[in-house]
This record gives C-alpha cells, structure tokens and sequence, in this order.
C-alpha cells in the first residue's frame, strides 16, 4: 500500500514537470486559503469533541475519537499563528499521516478539489506571510486570491 502511495507520488511529480494537472484539497483558516496535496488527504471529519491533553503544545489542540481510533488534533490557527476562532463555530478536520501517524488538522472550512495546472504553481512569493512562509511549499494565483500550498511535513515538525 504505501509502495503504491509513493508510485503514485512520484508519477505526480513527474506529471508536474511534464505539464500535468495538479489536485489539491482547499481549506480555510482565517479567510486564507490553503491547499493540501490530496494524495497526503486521507478524510474530512467533523469532529464531535477535542479532549484537551494537559501540558501539550499549543497547537495541539486535543485528541478526537476517529470511527474508533485515537488522533492527534492540530489546530492549524495555532499552527499558522492567527487569532482563535471565536464563537460556537464547529471546526473541521482534514485528516493526514506523518510517519505513519494519524493526525487532524482543525481548519475553519474546508472547500472544494480543485485542479491546477503545474505551470501556473510559484515558489513563495516575498509577500508571503512570514508566519506561513516556512510551512509553505508554494503558491497558485487563483481568481479569489492566493492559495498557499502547504507541507504536511512541515507542519507536523511544530515544536521541533
């Protein structure tokens, strides 16, 4: 299976030289939006409850019941450094692996799939916000504004 993951991977990196479509699974955190490669997207959750573990980091946001399974969740407005949600508003989640880990990354929405062409994705532009600068792979311009791919790699090396 993993084997597969990583053919697959690969066949997508070379498709980006080549000229290829790129897909990206869209989520919004603080009216930003982001775009996760949807080969790293495993599921979207609306998780029911986030039981807090003491002493943890800040951007770890608590531990959520999987269809079973314990997960890590990552609230991505600490991740990001952007203010709290306020209100009642339920969050969702965008579950990934690292390391073979499961983890949620709590976002405000998440969007649609959308398809990129791999000649329209920039390296980060020096207007990038610093904060989001080092967990960025890269940008698309779209039409709504930018789209900032993220890394879920460098998202999981918080506290490292």
């Amino acid at each position: 299976m993993a084997e597969a993951a990583i053919r697959e991977n690969d066949r997508v990196q070379k498709g980006a030289q080549a000229g290829e479509q790129r897909q990206f699974v869209t989520m919004t955190v603080a009216g930003q939006q982001f775009g996760l490669p949807i080969l790293d997207v495993h599921d979207i959750v609306v998780p029911e409850k986030v039981t807090r573990v003491p002493l943890a980091p800040a951007e770890v946001a608590g531990l959520i019941n999987l269809r079973g399974k314990i997960v890590t969740a990552i609230d991505m407005r600490e991740v990001l450094r952007v203010p709290p949600l306020t209100g009642d508003r339920k969050r969702v989640g965008v579950t990934v692996s690292h390391r073979g880990e499961t983890f949620t990354l709590l976002v405000d929405a998440v969007g649609e799939v959308v398809e990129l062409a791999s000649a329209c994705f920039e390296a980060n532009p020096p207007t990038l916000d610093s904060r989001w600068r080092h967990l960025a792979d890269g940008v698309f311009r779209l039409e709504q504004g930018l789209m900032v791919v993220l890394k879920v790699d460098r998202i999981m090396a918080i506290g490292a």
